[in-house]
């Protein structure tokens, strides 16, 4: 059977790059179709991979910004002519999901959410918008128009698939189907040797974009009052104002881009992980997991479904600088009931041997054979 993959777009890592990357791996002579990508990072990404972008690639590379490229999206993404395929799998934060697709050709979506700036985070994406009347009331028709699509295109799929049980319950709220979660691939940490060495340890770690609805303030704040040494790993647009927050530099530092290769030693010496956000699911708290390491976590989203306070770390309750603090004093408290091993072991349900298998399962119920 022919398969073709299909992602949103193809600019940098996050966790929907890292699921693609697997299913690459899984399925290497199936192409992958992008509404548009930045050719120096997709190549080093995925070197091996055939890479198919649609009309919006010419667009993207003259306008610099996929923003301005919205309105045309739906109509880009259903321009691919699929039809020499019996499966398509599309990994879908926005508008892959929108396919249109001969009757024959079965469809399997994996989606890291319903579009949260149209459905869960339509106020927010507003309130992000310039504040001329003119200006507002464009953003609220072209959500509204952007919405009618998304939920038609919600209806293509011959089967969802959902990255946590927080994502499947905002899919039957919104698209009004039903979905199976498959948790994505984490990468779990492997007995080998980290040749990669920092010049300090026993730090509280983040890895995170750098996008202001990461709460990263919340943690630089937090951390300033408390005093104890914060290591941030990633970047994005908002680096420029988060550094300007951090009153310590020799206790909080922001390290920029941080390759795959150099994390694991970033996780080994760490003494506990921080998520400050709300995540649809979280890999990255789960990777430090798979060192041992405990999580501190907004009580929220996916991550209410493998932290155990106690056992593998805590919750604050709100994102805000003071309960986050409060957050880190308690786990101080309760460092020494952590127990390493259990911790490490709480991951392997979440690790890329479980994934592979579900996702096959999830096709074979299509009709694919391998």
């Amino acid at each position: 059977m022919r398969i073709a993959l299909v992602h949103d777009w193809l600019l940098n890592i996050g966790g929907a790059e890292r699921v693609l990357k697997v299913l690459h791996e899984m399925f290497p002579e199936a192409p992958i179709y992008t509404l548009f990508h930045n050719p120096k990072f997709s190549q080093s990404f995925l070197p091996q991979a055939k890479i198919i972008s649609s009309f919006a690639q010419s667009l993207y590379r003259f306008s610099g910004s996929h923003k301005w490229l919205l309105p045309l999206l739906p109509a880009a993404i259903e321009s691919f002519d699929l039809s020499k395929f019996d499966l398509v799998i599309s990994s879908s934060v926005t508008f892959a999901k929108g396919l249109v697709l001969r009757p024959r050709t079965k469809h399997l979506c994996y989606c890291y959410s319903p579009t949260r700036m149209l459905w869960d985070w339509h106020i927010e994406y507003q309130s992000n918008k310039p504040k001329a009347k003119s200006n507002k009331w464009k953003t609220i028709l072209s959500q509204h128009l952007l919405r009618l699509w998304d939920l038609s295109a919600a209806s293509r799929p011959d089967k969802f698939i959902a990255i946590s049980q927080t994502v499947q319950q905002r899919i039957k709220k919104y698209y009004g189907v039903d979905s199976e979660v498959i948790y994505p691939p984490v990468e779990i940490a492997r007995n080998s040797i980290i040749n990669y060495k920092l010049s300090t340890i026993n730090f509280f770690l983040i890895v995170s974009r750098l996008h202001p609805h990461k709460n990263i303030d919340i943690a630089i704040e937090a951390f300033n009052k408390l005093e104890l040494p914060l290591v941030i790993v990633g970047s994005g647009p908002d680096q420029g104002r988060l550094k300007k927050l951090i009153q310590r530099p020799d206790l909080i530092k922001l390290t920029g881009f941080v390759p795959d290769s150099e994390l694991p030693a970033y996780y080994q010496n760490a003494k506990a992980f921080i998520m400050p956000q709300e995540e649809d699911f979280g890999l990255t708290p789960l990777e430090a997991m798979s060192y041992g390491k405990p999580v501190l976590a907004l009580e929220a989203g996916g991550a209410l479904e493998y932290i155990k306070p106690g056992m593998n770390g805590e919750f604050f309750f709100a994102p805000k600088a003071e309960i986050l603090a409060d957050g880190v004093r308690r786990l101080n408290e309760n460092y020494a009931q952590y127990n390493p091993e259990e911790i490490k072991k709480a991951t392997e349900p979440f690790g890329r041997p479980h994934f592979e298998e579900k996702i096959r399962s999830a096709l074979t119920s299509l009709g694919w054979v391998a």
